[in-house]
């Protein structure tokens, strides 16, 4: 055994010696350096460098649950039962900065994903309407649950220049403060848009912005949306997302009766980008911008085949359609060609945030206001009842529905006539200790059609015929109707709230928001449609107001 056992040792001796002379004649190997992730403190906490590159990332994100109630007056309309909801969020963000001989090149990216249950503004119509969510389609889920995967930001920023998806210039406050986000204001956080920035003095900065306009178009009336068979190809409600017949009165006889319609195309076409241009200046203290905005609103040509005359029984005229020549005639003569035209809406917007320190630290006050012709969606008239709708119930249930369009045809001359709103909101923040603060905000609004535009679509309704639900009635043949018709009824809304929210550790926020909002027409009444009837067409029932509460917890935690 002992012999057996040197043997084995001597040959592993051997072996390990050739092995070793023929390492000896290799040339030397080199190990492959490790790069590590390095601190990168250009740019403030959490940026890191990507390996192999002279970029640096920052990688963030959010969780958030809520849970929320809001009245309604009904049980019985399709959806009116929901006071309750949920929501469910995640987003992620990544931030890239690289440092180049033109300033910092950046790229920032935002996904926004999460599922929304529930009704009256906890799952948003907006949403749907604006290819923002979608919706569930099941018997008990539609109109009740809704998921989203959204880009909310995608951009560049190089030398001045920002490229891409963002928040637009125009908005200021943009419900900084709010749990619901739901006061009257400018706040389209995702837009597509090109602008330039230049900094100048000390603290001040210009910036020009091209921004896309189907984020900021709110629907033209139209008084045919309704009306099923009116309109020859036509199935009214059916094609609302497509032409929107509106009509216009081209002539009538001795009697005032209509003796030739045609119905022109009231969805408004993608032609133009809003120009918006704002003026900042910030400072320790606080910040300051006014910012203008100027938008197209258009209307499209005839409907093919849907000029007509004689809609009365009466011998009013001749027989047959109106050709599209002899109509675009007759609007020649009041100075509209072709039955296409465009308008302008424009708005103003000033805003002032002063930093409170000397009451707590972190305390903080905005004031904000706007003003504009057809330019609701940059007032935020429309901010709680809902965008990319004419019209809107304000909860389930609800006595009457706000008219919120850009504008209206007026089915007599044929011209477009702008609405015009005002906004202002007052938001201030309080921390009454390092881990517990308070939102306080209010803020009110008006929206105005101007009386011709309402009498003369409430009276085409006399001289065309039968006409639609949603048109007033006519104040000829149905005066008392008429005058108590919520149709583009001049009208005023009141959203306030306050919050209580609890930090216990950096960046967990677990909080609740309760909220109040009055919608009122700005003079006279207007029929009950929830609680009463109507006889021979006249309301048994009025209001001049409606109210609504809501609250909303919640629990977030960024990191």
């Amino acid at each position: 055994m002992v012999r057996i056992k040197d043997l084995l040792l001597g040959s592993a001796a051997g072996l390990a010696m050739i092995g070793a002379a023929q390492a000896a004649d290799l040339p030397a190997g080199k190990a492959v350096p490790i790069e590590y992730v390095r601190v990168c403190t250009a740019y403030g906490a959490g940026f890191f460098t990507i390996p192999g590159t002279d970029t640096c990332i920052r990688l963030s994100g959010r969780a958030r649950f809520e849970a929320g109630y809001f009245g309604s007056d009904s049980r019985t309309i399709p959806g009116g039962g929901d006071i309750s909801g949920f929501i469910g969020l995640l987003r992620v963000n990544m931030d890239a900065r690289t440092q180049t001989g033109y300033g910092t090149l950046r790229a920032f990216l935002r996904l926004d994903a999460g599922s929304r249950t529930g009704n009256n503004r906890i799952v948003s119509g907006t949403g749907n309407r604006s290819a923002a969510s979608f919706p569930g389609l099941g018997q008990d889920q539609l109109g009740r649950v809704q998921n989203l995967i959204a880009v909310d930001k995608a951009f560049v920023q190089f030398a001045g220049m920002t490229a891409g998806r963002a928040s637009s210039f125009f908005d200021f406050y943009a419900h900084d403060y709010e749990i619901i986000a739901a006061s009257l204001g400018s706040n389209v956080p995702s837009t597509n848009l090109l602008a330039y920035t230049h900094t100048f003095g000390t603290g001040f900065s210009t910036t020009l912005s091209m921004e896309d306009p189907n984020f900021r178009k709110n629907p033209l009336y139209s008084d045919a949306v309704n009306a099923t068979g009116l309109v020859p190809g036509q199935a009214g409600l059916n094609n609302v997302f497509t032409t929107a017949p509106t009509p216009i009165i081209l002539g009538t006889n001795a009697a005032g009766n209509a003796t030739a319609v045609a119905f022109i195309d009231a969805v408004q076409r993608s032609r133009l980008p809003d120009f918006v241009g704002s003026l900042r200046y910030d400072a320790p203290w606080g910040s300051v911008q006014l910012s203008a905005a100027v938008k197209d609103i258009n209307t499209g040509g005839f409907i093919a085949g849907s000029a007509v005359s004689s809609l009365l029984p009466a011998p009013v005229g001749p027989s047959g359609p109106v050709a599209p020549e002899a109509a675009a005639a007759l609007l020649a003569a009041r100075g509209i060609e072709a039955g296409a035209q465009t308008s302008y809406g424009w708005a103003v917007q000033g805003g002032l945030k002063v930093n409170l320190p000397w009451i707590a630290p972190g305390d903080g006050l905005y004031l904000q206001g706007a003003y504009g012709e057809g330019a609701n969606m940059y007032t935020g008239i429309n901010r709680f009842t809902g965008s990319y709708i004419s019209n809107g119930n304000v909860y389930a249930g609800n006595p009457f529905n706000q008219f919120l369009p850009d504008a209206v045809v007026d089915p007599l001359s044929g011209r477009l006539q702008r609405a015009t709103s005002f906004t202002v909101v007052a938001s201030y923040l309080h921390y009454w200790s390092p881990e517990w603060r308070s939102a306080f905000y209010g803020s009110y609004g008006e929206i105005g059609f101007g009386k011709r535009v309402r009498y003369n679509t409430g009276l085409a309704n006399a001289l065309v015929g039968a006409g639609p639900t949603v048109a007033p009635p006519s104040p000829l043949t149905n005066p008392l109707g008429y005058v108590l018709s919520p149709a583009l009824r001049d009208s005023g809304q009141i959203v306030a709230g306050a919050s209580l929210i609890w930090s216990p550790v950096k960046d967990l926020d677990i909080g609740i928001e309760g909220q109040y909002t009055r919608t009122a027409v700005a003079s006279g009444r207007v029929a009950d449609s929830d609680k009463g009837v109507f006889v021979a067409g006249v309301p048994t029932r009025t209001v001049s107001s409606e109210e609504v509460y809501q609250a909303r917890f919640r629990v977030q935690r960024d990191f």
